[in-house]
Parts: C-alpha cells; structure tokens; sequence
C-alpha cells in the first residue's frame, strides 16, 4: 500500500459565513467553488491548500457535538489519494480493518471508498 498524499479534508462547520471568512480572510486560502445544496439545506465550499490539496467547508442546519454520526460539528474525514481504490481497500481489509463499500463520487466520478480508524473516525480512499 502506497499513499501518494491527501487530497482534502472536510469540516463541518458550526457557523459557515464565520468559518469561510476565517479560512478565506484569515487563512488566504483560495475559493476554488462554493455551491448552496438546496435538498440539504447546505453550503459546501472547496478551498486551496498552497502546495496542493483542499479544505472541504460544510454547513448543516443541525451540527450536534460529534459522536459518531450523523454529520456533525468538527473534522469530517480525511482522504488519502491513492493509485488503485479497490487495491488498497482490499489490502486494509485484509488487515482487518473496517471498510465501506467501493463506489463512485456523483461529483468527479473518482472511485473512493471510506474506511474507519481505531474510534471509528471516518478516513476516505480516493482514487489519483
């Protein structure tokens, strides 16, 4: 197994406009798209990471403290991009670790596929 780097992390935000000014204007990272998702009643809001990489900002109408589920207040995941998918999911698996199932990003169409830590905190495989 060979991870080539990350590709983003996400976080859910608790107050979007405070967060997005403050990775914006206080960080100066770099807009690269920001879409209001009617049917979530959510903005998601994809920022520059200077060298590579993004920053994922979400909102929800409801952020409760994070447990486990459902999407909360905090760091969403963080994704690892990989050569093969399905290659470096099967060889965690075999490792006994937790996984999801393969599927396909509705956004990109890159393969990903999400497996857990030892707390069950949510990590993503997606595919270079």
């Amino acid at each position: 197994m060979e991870f080539l780097g990350i590709h983003h992390i996400a976080i859910i935000a608790s107050d979007y406009r405070k967060s997005k000014e403050f990775y914006t204007g206080t960080l100066g990272l770099e807009v690269i798209a920001e879409e209001y998702r009617a049917e979530r009643r959510s903005y998601k809001l994809d920022l520059a990471i200077p060298g590579g990489g993004r920053v994922e900002l979400f909102s929800f109408p409801v952020t409760p403290p994070r447990r486990t589920r459902p999407e909360a207040c905090g760091l969403r995941h963080l994704a690892f991009v990989v050569a093969d998918v399905a290659a470096t999911l099967a060889e965690l698996a075999a490792r006994g670790v937790r996984t999801e199932e393969l599927r396909v990003d509705d956004a990109t169409g890159k393969r990903m596929a999400f497996f857990y830590d030892p707390d069950d905190l949510p990590l993503e495989l997606y595919e270079a």
